[in-house]
C-alpha cells in the first residue's frame, strides 16, 4: 500500500516552522534575546515560513490525492491539513490586515494623563538598559498627537486621601506585573517597568498621586524604551490600569 511520505514531511516543516515562529516572538522572555532581535526576526521570516508551510502542506494534499487508495491515513489527509493549518496560522496576522482595516496609531511613544505638566522620572534615567528613547517629554507636539489620538485619557479622580490611593495604585501595578524599581511613600509617587506579553519589550511608567478638594488625583505616564510609536501599547496600558484601579474600589 503506498504512503504518502510528504505529509510527514509537511507536518515535521510545519512543526519546526511553529516552534521558530513562536520562538521570535516570546525567546526574549525565555532569555535568548533582546526584544529588538525577535521582533526584527519575526517581521523578516514569519510570513516565509509561513508560505513555506502552506506551499508543502499544498503540495502534500496534491500528492495524497493521486495516491490510488481509500484509506486517508495512507494519503496523509490529516497530516497535510494540520500542517496546512499551522501556516495559515502564521499568515494570519497578514491576512487579517488584508480584511481588516489596521488601526492607525500616531507615531509617539510617550504617553500621559497630564500633558500640560507630564509626571517626571527620577530614579530612571536615560542611561536605563537597552533604551534608545529619551524620558525628556517631547512637549506640545507630541501633547497634540495624544489628544487627538487618545482623547479619552484622563487622570485618575478618587476620593481616597492620597495615601489610600497611593497605596491602591501600587497594588494595581503589581497585579498588572509591573517591576517596581522605585516608590516614594512620603511624596506618593512610583516608578516601575512594563513588558509588552508578546516580544517582551520595556516601558517604563511614573505614576504620582496628589491631593485635591475632594480626595486625590492620580496621574500616570508610560514610555517604551526603543521605537518611535507603539502601536497604542502605551495608551492601552494606562487604560487599563484606570480601569482596574476604578474597579478596585
Amino acid at each position: 500500500m503506498q504512503k504518502n511520505v510528504v505529509s510527514q514531511i509537511a507536518l515535521m516543516v510545519a512543526l519546526l516552522a511553529g516552534v521558530a515562529a513562536v520562538l521570535m516572538i516570546f525567546g526574549s522572555s525565555m532569555g535568548l534575546w533582546e526584544p529588538i532581535t525577535g521582533f526584527v526576526a519575526s517581521r523578516t521570516y514569519n510570513n516565509v515560513l509561513g508560505y513555506i508551510v502552506v506551499a508543502v502542506a499544498l503540495v502534500s494534499l496534491l500528492v495524497g490525492f493521486m495516491i490510488k487508495t481509500d484509506t486517508p491515513k495512507a494519503r496523509g489527509t490529516g497530516k497535510s491539513v494540520v500542517a496546512l493549518f499551522i501556516g495559515l496560522g502564521m499568515l494570519s496576522p497578514m491576512l487579517m490586515g488584508l480584511i481588516v482595516e489596521p488601526v492607525k496609531y500616531p507615531p509617539i511613544h510617550d504617553i500621559t494623563t497630564n500633558t500640560e505638566t507630564p509626571p517626571q522620572f527620577i530614579f530612571l534615567t536615560d542611561s536605563r538598559i537597552g533604551a534608545k528613547n529619551t524620558l525628556v517629554y517631547g512637549g506640545p507636539e507630541i501633547a497634540a498627537q495624544q489628544l487627538q489620538a487618545y482623547p479619552d485619557i484622563q487622570p485618575i479622580m478618587s476620593e481616597l486621601n492620597t495615601e489610600a490611593a497611593f497605596n491602591k495604585a501600587l497594588d494595581v501595578a503589581k497585579a498588572m506585573g509591573w517591576a517596581i524599581v522605585d516608590q516614594q511613600p512620603q511624596t506618593q509617587r512610583f516608578e516601575a517597568t512594563a513588558r509588552t506579553p508578546f516580544f517582551n519589550f520595556a516601558d517604563d511608567v511614573v505614576v504620582v498621586v496628589t491631593s485635591v478638594e475632594q480626595g486625590s488625583r492620580i496621574d500616570l505616564r508610560s514610555v517604551s524604551r526603543i521605537g518611535r510609536g507603539d502601536a497604542g501599547v502605551n495608551a492601552k496600558r494606562i487604560k487599563e490600569f484606570s480601569q482596574r484601579f476604578a474597579e478596585s474600589l
